[in-house]
């Protein structure tokens, strides 16, 4: 009786919502359209069921890139990180037991939905090491290099330290070059922001370029503060987490749930990819891509996209909201913009995608028609975003609008080639330069 309960509502608040009235072009670049908004009790659910790939099915390249399957058979496999020696490193990770989170019906349908989507599974909570020794786009061999995790998902490499984000604290290990397997115990950095309901839970983290500090991305405990403002303490931020010491600081604030981060070398800048709030219509709110200021204050929770009040939020902060920065690149409204990558000079794609942003868009649940599910570039000049987004790799939904696979984390791999990890389809893509088509006078 329950499971049948369940499907009704499920059913129920799938078939509820509206429909989008502009294009996700009209959301995306540095002056997205941002309608009036439009909320109801039963937001707009529209996910794609994850089906995972059939037989030989991969993803569709853009003109003048090809795709192949670097890595199968992972589980979830969600942030990457390509070390010196070209050893990828896959954080195999899902949502970690969060007791709080879902505590009424609405939840509770909400949760149901959403496992639909693939994310239901139990976390792996280990780090697999993938080794293409010949060069050739897969990797032939693979190794557990970390264990017993609790929910990973962000690394980096400083020196022989290796630095893993859980989803409560940043610990370190120590690691050699090589190293297929890692079996000491971690060392502490720093807690981050956790506990039983752990809304957003990925955390993410990048070294900075002299390697004296890092940064970490805590994501909200809620959509817009619902839970109350005591529960946010510490989240919708970038932390700044000082080596030598692990202290930390808030860096910046007021970014609902910051995920991938890069530097942009012309500047020297920080940016980050942020999923902004739901449940105010299709067209609301754009993800975005930003510079990341020092003690800059983003809006959340009462305000997206500089001072566009959600009255959703009370009371409100009149004085923050004044002084809200607006981001500097929208991505389309619900496209889960996740993955973040700095492409200049690091990669041997086509002219096209020679310098600029690479972004894994896990895709929406919030809007219809969905959005998102792919991965986009946006070119770059002088260190600023410097024209819209470009497919990279597509053909993530199928014609039925299965999710066969959904990308997260992007990566480039230090042989020219950008690494996209999918979490629905386990695996881990290639996505190269195609070869050059050969002319009848060269054939044999």
């Amino acid at each position: 009786m329950r499971a049948t309960a369940a499907i009704c509502a499920a059913l129920l608040l799938a078939a509820c919502g509206d429909q989008a009235t502009l294009s996700v072009a009209d959301g995306s670049g540095p002056s997205p359209q941002l309608p009036a908004p439009r909320e109801s009790w039963l937001p707009t659910v529209n996910i794609a069921p994850a089906r995972g790939w059939a037989e030989g099915a991969m993803p569709v390249p853009a003109a003048g890139l090809r795709v192949q399957e670097f890595a199968a058979g992972l589980d979830h496999p969600r942030w990457l990180l390509v070390l010196p020696n070209g050893d990828v490193l896959a954080a195999e990770s899902n949502a970690p037991p969060k007791p709080e989170d879902s505590q009424g019906l609405r939840d509770w349908v909400m949760g149901l939905v959403m496992s639909r989507a693939g994310a239901g599974v139990p976390s792996a909570n280990r780090i697999t090491l993938l080794r293409d020794a010949d060069g050739d786009g897969v990797a032939e061999t693979r190794s557990v290099l970390l264990e017993e995790l609790n929910s990973p998902f962000g690394m980096a490499l400083v020196g022989d330290w290796l630095y893993v984000a859980n989803t409560d604290a940043v610990v370190r290990f120590r690691y050699r070059t090589g190293d297929t397997r890692i079996t000491a115990p971690s060392e502490p950095v720093t807690g981050l922001p956790a506990g039983p309901r752990n809304h957003h839970w990925t955390k993410t983290i990048i070294a900075s370029p002299d390697g004296q500090r890092l940064y970490a991305t805590v994501g909200s405990n809620s959509n817009v503060a619902e839970n109350g403002l005591e529960a946010e303490e510490g989240r919708a931020a970038v932390w700044e987490i000082d080596l030598a010491s692990g202290q930390k600081r808030l860096f910046a604030t007021g970014l609902r749930n910051p995920n991938g981060m890069m530097f942009v070398p012309q500047t020297g800048a920080l940016w980050t990819a942020v999923n902004e709030r739901d449940e105010i219509g299709s067209d609301l709110v754009p993800d975005y891509m930003t510079s990341v200021r020092d003690g800059g204050f983003y809006g959340w929770p009462y305000s997206y996209y500089g001072q566009h009040v959600d009255a959703r939020v009370q009371p409100q902060r009149a004085e923050l909201v004044a002084r809200a920065i607006v981001p500097d690149y929208a991505l389309g409204p619900h496209t889960a913009s996740l993955g973040l990558a700095w492409g200049g000079g690091a990669n041997a794609l086509p002219g096209a995608f020679a310098e600029g942003a690479f972004i894994g868009q896990h895709g929406s649940w919030n809007r219809k028609p969905p959005s998102g599910y792919k991965v986009v570039f946006v070119p770059f000049a002088e260190g600023r975003p410097s024209g819209p987004p470009q497919d990279v790799l597509t053909g993530f939904l199928n014609a039925e609008g299965d999710a066969q696979g959904r990308p997260v984390g992007v990566a480039l791999d230090g042989r020219g080639g950008l690494l996209v990890a999918d979490d629905v389809g386990n695996r881990v893509w290639r996505v190269s330069a195609a070869a050059p088509a050969r002319s009848a006078s060269a054939a044999p």
